[in-house]
């Protein structure tokens, strides 16, 4: 198992990490303001991932969306609507702004254990179902074994079948690939993770499924950025983050709004490069950005 992380003369550092996590957490009140509100609002993938998803309760999510502008003409819409596969055919349909992308959570989410053929042919019909976005979730089960080759393989093809798929069907569809770093812990295992996604065709690195008992932290976040800013370096590829699982108050997206900013820079703030993975926000932004208590989704 070679170690990806010092290939891009990474060094992981946890007391740097801290400090500068301290410094952003002091600085979030100079940092929020309607305008940095609206554009967390903007890069939000309106998430429903629940048992209890029906075509009727889903339809109704992306009536709200399709109403919101004529609700809220000020505001921009989210990014997308993320769900499960059998649902992205619905959402095309239903959506009145083909600028609300379908993303679907595919390849067995959310453990990821399952044949590979099974994982590419879901991939598939995501695809042909009307996604414009897949999340996939690392083979952790070939990664924490230190089979990184199988790991990283996963996603390549994963990424061959989307392209293919795509082209046929005339469009681009972004993959975006989920470390679940609660699992992996270290530094070193969160960098390894990242720069494997990378190298193996990730347009997104993404904290976590939000289906685990650790989900998105800063501190994940501040590496995996660390690593998208030393890959952008090296190759020049501008690889996305998007941060998952847990996000819930306005304050907790602009902190993560700060950390990208921090390490990458503005050209990250902007919904091809920047996500959220979010079921609860969207009514808190709303609320902290209105001064007053919004319930709309």
């Amino acid at each position: 198992m070679a170690e990806l992380y010092k290939k891009y003369g990474y060094t992981p550092d946890e007391e740097a990490v801290s400090r500068h996590l301290a410094l952003i957490a002091q600085e979030l009140e100079k940092v929020v303001s309607p305008t940095v509100l609206r554009e967390c609002f903007s890069l939000m993938d309106l998430t429903t991932l629940s048992p209890k998803d029906t075509p009727s309760s889903v339809g109704k999510l992306v009536g709200k969306v399709n109403s919101f502008a004529k609700d809220y003409p000020d505001w921009p819409l989210p990014a997308s609507v993320c769900v499960y596969p059998n649902f992205a055919s619905l959402i095309a349909s239903k959506r009145s702004d083909p600028a609300l992308h379908v993303t679907c959570v595919a390849g067995c989410f959310p453990a990821s254990q399952s044949f590979l053929e099974v994982k590419l042919h879901e991939i598939e019909m995501a695809v042909r179902a009307g996604a414009d976005e897949i999340d996939i979730v690392l083979a952790l089960n070939a990664f924490l074994d230190g089979d990184y080759e199988t790991a990283g393989e996963e996603i390549r093809l994963s990424r061959e079948r989307i392209d293919a798929v795509a082209k046929e069907l005339g469009r681009k569809v972004v993959l975006k690939v989920i470390l679940e770093t609660g699992i992996l812990m270290t530094a070193e295992k969160i960098a390894d993770a990242s720069f494997l996604a990378m190298e193996n065709g990730a347009d997104f690195i993404k904290t976590s499924t939000g289906k685990i008992e650790v989900n998105a932290t800063p501190r994940a976040a501040w590496i995996m950025c660390e690593c998208i800013r030393l890959f952008s370096e090296r190759t020049g590829k501008k690889v996305g983050f998007k941060a998952a699982g847990g996000i819930s108050s306005a304050m907790d997206a602009v902190s993560y709004y700060s950390i990208v900013s921090t390490l990458l820079g503005k050209e990250w703030l902007t919904k091809e490069r920047f996500r959220f993975g979010v079921s609860r926000l969207a009514n808190q932004l709303l609320s902290a950005c209105e001064q007053k208590t919004v319930t709309y989704f």
